[in-house]
């Protein structure tokens, strides 16, 4: 296969092209997202394999570059096969990725299964889809978190909880009583199913939103 590589890290870009050559595979290795743009539109890659986050923000770069291709391509009747490998769960763009098929998402530390990692590869160029139980898990609970139920005006105020600010900054920003702070974060708590007698709510709270957007 040709294989499209992308990877910021320059030891795990090289391990990760050395392997993939060893199998037998014709690999072009790139380390940042619009490399990986640009590169794919030219060469048209059997199958990418890209890092989730990178260049040039270290966000989710990567994972948005992957969308951005497959969405162009399944416009036109085509599909272009990619595996993510990350160490963390980023659930934006997974739905619309997982539709399609032909998609793979690994955590970085499965690479070290060589063989599992190239069946993977080879099943997702095929049309496949290979995702990490870690990351299946992730998700189901990401959907039934209770973020979904959430008005406008709470996931605002979660959104600057998230961000460190108390109630009163909260207020300021939004300009809102106190009263009415109190009332959407009693809302939120609710909804994310936590009782006024569990401890540590708020960072409970913020760690269900930060996992819910893929931050």
């Amino acid at each position: 296969m040709n294989i499209l590589l992308a990877e910021d890290t320059s030891l795990l870009r090289e391990g990760l092209a050395g392997l993939l050559r060893a199998a037998g595979h014709e690999v072009t290795a790139v380390a940042d997202a619009d490399a990986l743009i640009t590169d794919a539109r030219d060469q048209r890659p059997d199958l990418i394999v890209s890092d989730v986050r990178m260049p040039p923000t270290m966000s989710d770069d990567g994972l948005a570059a992957v969308h951005r291709l497959r969405k162009e391509l399944t416009e036109s009747g085509d599909i272009l096969p990619a595996v993510m490998l990350s160490q963390y769960v980023a659930a934006a763009y997974l739905d619309d990725l997982l539709d399609h098929g032909g998609f793979g998402y690994l955590l970085k530390e499965r690479v070290a299964d060589v063989n599992d990692f190239l069946t993977a590869i080879a099943s997702v160029a095929e049309g496949g889809t290979v995702v990490d139980p870690e990351v299946v898990k992730a998700l189901v609970s990401a959907r039934h978190s209770g973020i979904e139920d959430l008005t406008d005006r709470e996931r605002e105020v979660l959104e600057h909880m998230a961000a460190g600010h108390s109630n009163t900054q909260i207020g300021e920003k939004l300009f809102l009583s106190a009263g009415a702070v109190s009332k959407h974060v009693a809302n939120v708590f609710m909804k994310l199913g936590m009782a006024p007698s569990d401890e540590n709510r708020r960072v409970r709270a913020v760690l269900t939103w930060l996992r819910h957007s893929g931050r």
